[in-house]
């Protein structure tokens, strides 16, 4: 009888321990769909940091031109956009594209 459990139970720890390891290896945070989950996150990270530079690159080039040496051409540009600002007697058309 003894003889008999003992029997069962090296046949079962291996096979326990097999199934451990191999849920370990799929699952958990250092496994195979963690792996690509991350794979994926990265990818999108890293495009979201081309754009963030891109973005950046055209924040400094506008604020170099709004430095000590003011571009008086820029200035109206900007007052145009955002105050839909006019020379008198001018007429100001707004053209949206669809």
């Amino acid at each position: 009888m003894i003889k008999n459990i003992k029997d069962k139970i090296l046949i079962f720890i291996p096979f326990l321990l097999i199934l451990y390891f191999v849920l370990n290896l799929l699952s958990g945070n250092r496994g195979l769909f963690s792996y690509f989950e991350k794979k994926i996150l990265l990818v999108e990270l890293e495009h979201k940091k081309k754009s963030l530079s891109q973005e950046i690159k055209e924040l400094e080039k506008l604020n170099t031109l709004l430095s000590d040496n003011l571009d008086v051409d820029y200035i109206e540009i900007l007052l145009r956009d955002k105050f839909l600002l006019g020379k008198k007697g001018e007429t100001v058309y707004i053209i949206e594209n669809e």
